[in-house]
């Protein structure tokens, strides 16, 4: 990939679909991009539960989680370490994404609740008017958690449900998986080559037989 060189703040939260974020952070090191890695701890929880990993709670190896030739530009911070790089306006992060976002960490983002180092560096990508790509799931939705996306939106974040499209025709779980993590590429207003674009099918017009009724 081309575009090389930027700073991302990427944070795990305690919602499912973990490996969203796993492999985000992954696609984001081989492009050859730095990532400030943060999760929290029921992120950690899931992480055991849904990957399979083998992580101490007390001091969690993130960074084992990933390939070892990619290490070199991720830099794993603690959830308590407000002083880290990602809080501060003038790190020079480019953007912000929480990944999957929990309902909870949303709440807070949305209403400049910052009490950790995740919810902190989301505040500062909003008054920094600088990209914050939240990813919740779940589902079904409360009325508390559309309107907590909407203070969201209008705050300037892009709000991207972990909502999966099949017209790639996927073949597995991985390649699901792909389709959402090339949409915070997009977002993010970079190149990706994990998911084939639309492409209006040969011939044009509808997908419906002629006379068929929708």
């Amino acid at each position: 990939m081309a575009d090389a060189g930027k700073a991302f703040a990427v944070g795990w939260c305690g919602g499912s679909g973990v490996v969203y974020g796993v492999r985000l952070v992954e696609v984001l090191l081989r492009a050859g991009h730095t990532v400030h890695l943060v999760a929290t701890r029921a992120a950690v929880r899931v992480l055991v539960h849904e990957a399979g990993a083998c992580l101490d709670p007390a001091r969690p190896d993130l960074a084992g989680l990933l390939p070892a030739e990619l290490r070199a530009r991720l830099h794993v911070h603690d959830l308590d370490a407000v002083e880290a790089a990602p809080s501060s306006g003038s790190a020079g992060i480019a953007a912000t994404v929480l990944v999957p976002c929990s309902m909870g960490t949303l709440a807070r983002v949305a209403h400049g609740f910052s009490s950790n180092l995740v919810e902190r560096m989301a505040d500062v990508a909003l008054k920094e008017r600088r990209a914050l790509v939240v990813v919740p799931r779940e589902t079904p939705l409360s009325a508390i958690h559309l309107r907590n996306m909407l203070l969201l939106a209008e705050a300037g974040a892009v709000v991207l449900p972990a909502m999966p499209g099949f017209y790639h025709r996927p073949r597995s779980v991985a390649d699901l998986v792909d389709f959402v993590v090339a949409k915070v590429l997009v977002s993010l207003g970079l190149p990706q080559d994990l998911v084939q674009p639309w492409q209006t099918p040969a011939g044009g017009g509808s997908a419906w037989n002629e006379g068929e009724e929708a």
